[in-house]
């Protein structure tokens, strides 16, 4: 009998349980994901901050929409091997809602959605003006993701509070055990502002801890061994090719302004990047004999 396919979650989970920091850089487009694969990442992250800004020219603010997200994580999904994390923001409205969020997920591609228990419209962690709801809420997001898990939608949950910026480390602290004891497979407390306060939560909180690792942002930017020693089991860099890439385009676009040679890499490898070899091997299997 064929060895059955494995599922994204099943990929996920696997590296989950390896011993060592799982690396997961961020991505928001089909060649950025799969340029993460070609790098040799296991896995990556969609980030709601870079889809919103690479398919809207918006900022994070809640203006993305469910099926928004889910159309660029189905083309995300679809052009890489490697599980890919997505963005579920607060889940798109109640119970039922998140539930439909979840199973959307998976059929998409996914293998973990990430839903936190920010007010809607949510934003980036990272800025101001943020709001959250009540724990009561919050638990009842998370119980609605890990039920519709149970009910047979494979996918990992990512439990994400932002009580820290809005309350305090102890309140958010108090939520990430909490949605531990829901079900979560993975929780995350969002932008703790010193080494201090991360290792306090690695300390008190049980399960895969995530630490969000945004160039110039709240977080501490720690080595790699040094957040593997902490307790964390998953760094992730949502923002990082984002941030290039941006910055490569307004060099190069500053460079042909002023008449001047832009550097850029050689055509043969762009067109390597994208896929074109790949293409001519296939086009070759099914040449007609007279072609």
């Amino acid at each position: 009998m064929p060895k059955q396919l494995t599922t994204p979650a099943e990929k996920l989970r696997e590296l989950l349980n390896r011993p060592g920091l799982l690396v997961m850089p961020g991505c928001h487009d089909a060649i950025s994901a799969k340029l993460c694969q070609q790098a040799g990442f296991e896995t990556a992250f969609m980030s709601g901050f870079a889809v919103s800004a690479s398919r809207l020219g918006q900022p994070d603010t809640g203006l993305i929409s469910y099926a928004e997200l889910l159309d660029q994580g189905r083309n995300i999904c679809s052009a890489v091997s490697i599980p890919i994390w997505g963005d579920g923001d607060t889940g798109f409205g109640n119970a039922i809602n998140i539930k439909r969020t979840v199973q959307g997920y998976v059929q998409a591609g996914f293998a973990c959605i990430m839903l936190e228990d920010q007010v809607a419209p949510k934003r980036c962690g990272h800025t101001r003006g943020k709001a959250v709801v009540g724990r009561d809420e919050a638990a009842m997001r998370i119980q609605a993701a890990v039920d519709a898990r149970n009910e047979g939608a494979d996918i990992l949950i990512m439990a994400r509070t932002d009580a820290r910026a809005t309350d305090d480390l102890e309140e958010a602290i108090q939520r990430a055990q909490l949605f531990h004891e829901i079900g979560a497979d993975i929780n995350f407390v969002e932008a703790p502002e010193s080494v201090e306060e991360m290792r306090e939560y690695c300390k008190r909180v049980p399960g895969h801890k995530v630490a969000n690792l945004i160039e110039h942002g709240k977080t501490p930017l720690l080595s790699h061994q040094h957040l593997e020693a902490m307790g964390y089991k998953i760094a992730v860099y949502p923002l990082t090719l984002l941030n290039v890439s941006i910055q490569a385009m307004k060099q190069s676009l500053h460079d042909l302004k002023n008449g001047e040679q832009t550097q850029t890499m050689d055509f043969q490898e762009l067109t390597r990047a994208v896929g074109f070899e790949d293409y001519y091997q296939q086009e070759q299997r099914y040449r007609l004999p007279d072609e």
